[in-house]
C-alpha cells in the first residue's frame, strides 16, 4: 500500500512540476514560420530549416517597396526607418493569423535587431497568448537586442529563446536548428 502511494504521489509531483514548463501540446499547436529575407535569403534558408524540423505554414514578409540593390544604400534607408520609427509597409497579410498560435520568426540582424520589416509585421497583429521563437540570421553579430525589442512590441506574446545562425554558414546549419528546436523543445 505505501508503495502505491509513494508511487501515485511521484506521478502527481512529476505531472504538477512538468506543467509548469508546459506549452500547447504539439499536436495542438498550429505553427507559423514568418521571415523577412533580403536578397541572398539567408534568413528563407533558415526558416526552410525550422520547417523541415516543425512542420508548419510559411509565410515571406514582404515591403511594398523594396530597398535598395546596392548594400550601403540598403543600411542607410534601414538606419533612417530606426531612427525615424517609419517602418516599410507590407504587401501581403497573414491569412487567418488568429488560427496560428505558435510563431516562428525571422530576420536578419540589421543595426543589432530585427529588420524594420518584422517590426511592422509585430505592430500589425495581435500576438496575445501566442508563443513567438525567433530565428535571427547575421554576420557577426548574433542576437543583438533582437529578443528585447520583440518583447517590448509583442508584449502579450510568450517568447523562447531564439537562435543566431551566421548567414555564411546558414546552408549547413540543419543540425544546429535541430538541436536548438531540441533544446526549447519543440523537435518533432
Amino acid at each position: 500500500m505505501k508503495k502505491k502511494i509513494f508511487c501515485t504521489a511521484f506521478v502527481l509531483a512529476f505531472l504538477s512540476a512538468s506543467s509548469a514548463f508546459s506549452q500547447t501540446p504539439k499536436s495542438e499547436e498550429k505553427i507559423l514560420i514568418a521571415y523577412y529575407s533580403l536578397r541572398n535569403g539567408n534568413t528563407r534558408i533558415a526558416a526552410e530549416h525550422i520547417q523541415k524540423n516543425v512542420g508548419g505554414d510559411i509565410f515571406r514578409i514582404e515591403t511594398v517597396q523594396s530597398y535598395p540593390s546596392e548594400y550601403r544604400a540598403v543600411t542607410a534607408q534601414a538606419k533612417k526607418e530606426f531612427d525615424t520609427g517609419a517602418w516599410p509597409d507590407l504587401k501581403t497579410q497573414v491569412k487567418n493569423f488568429e488560427n496560428y498560435n505558435v510563431i516562428y520568426l525571422g530576420s536578419p540582424n540589421w543595426w543589432g535587431t530585427i529588420a524594420p520589416a518584422v517590426m511592422r509585421f509585430l505592430s500589425t497583429y495581435d500576438f496575445s497568448g501566442k508563443t513567438i521563437i525567433p530565428f535571427i540570421t547575421h554576420e557577426g553579430s548574433r542576437m543583438g537586442q533582437s529578443e528585447a525589442d520583440i518583447k517590448k512590441l509583442a508584449p502579450k506574446a510568450e517568447l523562447l529563446p531564439g537562435i543566431a545562425i551566421r548567414g555564411r554558414s546558414v546552408n549547413d546549419a540543419g543540425a544546429d536548428v535541430e538541436n536548438w528546436l531540441r533544446k526549447i523543445g519543440k523537435l518533432k
